[in-house]
């Protein structure tokens, strides 16, 4: 538990695929179709932001993958 490495989630806790957390189901498949303007995930199962610029990592800027509807 205390010692990942490599690539995470967003749960910041598992390898990318290996997300354990509620959010696993999001998590662990690659996203198809539309996108969060991260460009990462499922529009309607990310809420990220970016710089004022336009200019965003991902993987900073995904700061919460609770659903928006």
């Amino acid at each position: 538990e205390n010692a990942v490495s490599g690539p995470r989630c967003s749960c910041r806790a598992r390898p990318a695929g290996e997300c354990t957390c509620d959010r696993a189901g999001t998590e662990n498949v690659k996203p198809a179709g539309a996108t969060c303007s991260c460009g990462v995930r499922p529009a309607d199962a990310c809420t990220c932001d970016k710089a004022s610029d336009g200019s965003f990592n991902p993987s900073e800027h995904e700061i919460d993958f609770t659903t928006r509807r």
